[in-house]
């Protein structure tokens, strides 16, 4: 099984680590599988820039970003080189160790769980 490790932006989240995420499931599924808050106002078909994250390692483990995917990153609040939008990053292997930062959510209006 992948392992992901979630930091939050907000210091008031703990770091939270995932060790049983399965291969063909994307960062956005991971989080909601284990009750960790990252919106999603499109419902995860890169629509719209709300599941934006930072991969901080492990991005050979994920599938390549696409052109579509890039347009909507450029619509992210503070996006940076090793941004990707959650609903896009699709774990390719169950031996994979991502590191990924959820971004400060607070100045998003929409979904919320």
């Amino acid at each position: 099984m992948a392992k992901i490790t979630f930091h939050f932006e907000d210091p008031a989240l703990p770091t939270v680590e995932v060790e049983n995420a399965k291969e063909g499931y994307s960062i956005l599924e991971i989080t909601e599988d284990h009750d960790i808050h990252l919106n999603h106002n499109c419902g995860g078909v890169c629509a719209c820039s709300t599941c934006h994250v930072y991969i901080e390692s492990g991005e050979e483990f994920l599938e390549e970003i696409s052109d579509k995917e890039e347009d909507f990153i450029d619509r992210a609040i503070n996006p940076r080189l090793e941004s990707r939008l959650g609903c896009q990053c699709i774990i390719l292997d169950d031996a994979a160790e991502v590191t990924v930062t959820i971004p400060d959510q607070s100045r998003i209006i929409g979904h919320e769980h």
